[in-house]
C-alpha cells in the first residue's frame, strides 16, 4: 500500500482506497459489489435512490456520497440491509408501471436486474397503477414515463456532459415526475439520440426508436449474468 493509500473494512473484508474516493468507488475498485441504481461511473453522485445505504461506522449512509476514510467499518451484505433493499426496489415497482415481461429493455435493465439479484418476487404492497405519459413527438427518441425510477441521471449527464439542460424535476413526493425544460414536448428540445442524457437511462424510460431488440434476447447484459457480476470479477481471491 502506498503512503497515501489507506484501508477500511467492508464486510470484514479489507478495501483499499485513494483519497478522495467514495466508499462505493473504492468497493468497485476491490471488487466488493454494493447495490446501486442513481449512481453512474461518468457522472457525479447524487444518493438519489437510497439503494447503496450502508452500515458506516454504525450509521446508515449513502456508499456513494459518503467520502472513504482509513479504518472505516463498513456493513453492506447483511439480511437487514438486503431486505430495506429489496423494499426500495418494490417501491419503485409498484409507483411505476413497468411491464417487463414486454418491455423492450428486458434483460438490459438495471431495475429488473436488480430486482433479481435481491430476491424480490412478488412485492409486499399493492401496485398503485398511476397515469402517465408517453411522449413519442421527437424523430428518433421517446421518453416512456411509466418507466421512471426518477434516478436524475438523464439530468446530470444532459448539464454535465452534454452541455443542453434539457430535464428536470416537477413535483414532490409521489407525484414529482421527470419533466422536459422546453415548452411542449420533447420535439421542442435539442435532445439527440447520441447523448449521453440518452445512454445513462437504468431502465426503458429514455429510448432511441428504431433499436428495440436488435440485442435478441438471451445475449443481454443481465440474461447470463447478474447485475454487480463485472465488479465481483475484480476481486482478488483470498490468500491461504
Amino acid at each position: 500500500m502506498s503512503a497515501r493509500r489507506f484501508s477500511l473494512r467492508v464486510d470484514g473484508i479489507p478495501v483499499e482506497a485513494a483519497p478522495g474516493q467514495s466508499i462505493l468507488q473504492a468497493c468497485d475498485a476491490a471488487g466488493v459489489y454494493i447495490p446501486r441504481l442513481c449512481d453512474h461511473p461518468d457522472l457525479p453522485p447524487a444518493g438519489h435512490c437510497r439503494v447503496c445505504i450502508c452500515l458506516v461506522d454504525g450509521r446508515r449512509a449513502c456508499a456513494c456520497t459518503t467520502p472513504a476514510a482509513a479504518g472505516q467499518v463498513v456493513l453492506n451484505d447483511t439480511p437487514e440491509l438486503q431486505d430495506e433493499r429489496r423494499a426500495m426496489v418494490e417501491l419503485l415497482f409498484i409507483e411505476g408501471n413497468h411491464y417487463c415481461h414486454f418491455c423492450e429493455r428486458s434483460g438490459d435493465c438495471e431495475l429488473q436486474a436488480l430486482g433479481y439479484r435481491l430476491g424480490m418476487s412478488v412485492p409486499r404492497w399493492p401496485y398503485l397503477w398511476p397515469r402517465r405519459e408517453l411522449d413519442g413527438s421527437h424523430p428518433d427518441v421517446f421518453i416512456d414515463h411509466d418507466r421512471c425510477i426518477l434516478c436524475s441521471r438523464c439530468i446530470r449527464a444532459s448539464r454535465l456532459e452534454d452541455g443542453k439542460s434539457l430535464f428536470g424535476f416537477e413535483g414532490r413526493g409521489i407525484r414529482m415526475r421527470l419533466k422536459v425544460e422546453a415548452e411542449g414536448h420533447l420535439d421542442a428540445t435539442a435532445l439527440a439520440a447520441a447523448d449521453q442524457a440518452v445512454r445513462v437511462c437504468p431502465v426503458g424510460c429514455i429510448g432511441v426508436k428504431r433499436t428495440a431488440f436488435r440485442v435478441p434476447r438471451g445475449m443481454r447484459r443481465y440474461d447470463q449474468t447478474p447485475i454487480g457480476a463485472d465488479i465481483e470479477a475484480r476481486r482478488e481471491p483470498l490468500k491461504d
